[in-house]
């Protein structure tokens, strides 16, 4: 095989590093960043999103996990890269960890800033091809939750956007409670525009981690 050749991408998670952090939409537009798909984490600020992307990663401070659920204002970019035959590292996509909503106190200001960065970017970004909604599985679906649906929802293009949703915390429920959960949330996603998937996680226990993996692959490859 030709040196210049590249072999087909695999997406290695553990090959995530912290590329850059935005506080405002505006500056995405001046951001040193490669055109490739953009997978959002989002999720209530107790759901453990932070954990998951850590297990997801196998790095267990990339994503910064606060005992003070809010904490984090920023959307944060994460790389996932393959070396070139030369050695150069080229980047296939991006993890991009989003502010948790819905939980923390603050004041009205700093949540309205909230919604506009979040809500700006699930509305907008082009490169957008999948948001993983990361839940508590004891409490899916919150009115949080379906906000956050309806603006994905609103987007001219949702029919192109993959959504999996991620009931987390899942050894917190018992073998016959988590087939009720895994049940309704199928039937909400039966109800909206876009492609949805969902599965139960264990960011404690890894379970449902090469599920998680195999889905966001296919949400890159497209």
């Amino acid at each position: 095989m030709p040196a210049s050749v590249l072999l087909p991408a695999v997406l290695r998670f553990e090959s995530a590093r912290f590329t850059i952090s935005v506080a405002e939409l505006a500056q995405l537009n001046r951001a040193p960043l490669a055109m490739v798909p953009e997978i959002a984490f989002v999720g209530r600020s107790n759901a453990g999103k932070s954990t998951v992307i850590n297990v997801l990663t196998g790095q267990r401070q990339l994503a910064h996990a606060s005992k003070t659920p809010g904490r984090t204002q920023l959307l944060n970019y994460f790389e996932l890269a393959q070396r070139d035959p030369q050695g150069s590292p080229k980047v296939l996509a991006y993890l991009v960890d989003l502010p948790g909503y819905g939980f923390a106190r603050v004041d009205a200001e700093t949540r309205s800033r909230w919604d506009a960065l979040v809500g700006g970017y699930l509305a907008s970004r082009r490169l957008l091809a999948g948001v993983v909604l990361v839940m508590d599985a004891r409490r899916p679906l919150a009115d949080a939750d379906e906000t956050l649906l309806a603006w994905l929802a609103a987007r001219a293009d949702a029919e192109r956007l993959r959504v999996h949703l991620l009931l987390n915390k899942a050894d917190q429920i018992g073998r016959g409670e988590r087939a009720g959960t895994v049940r309704r949330a199928e039937h909400r996603a039966e109800s909206l525009p876009m492609p949805v998937s969902v599965q139960l996680f264990s960011g404690l226990r890894r379970e449902g981690l090469e599920e998680l993996r195999e889905t966001l692959a296919q949400i890159v490859e497209g």
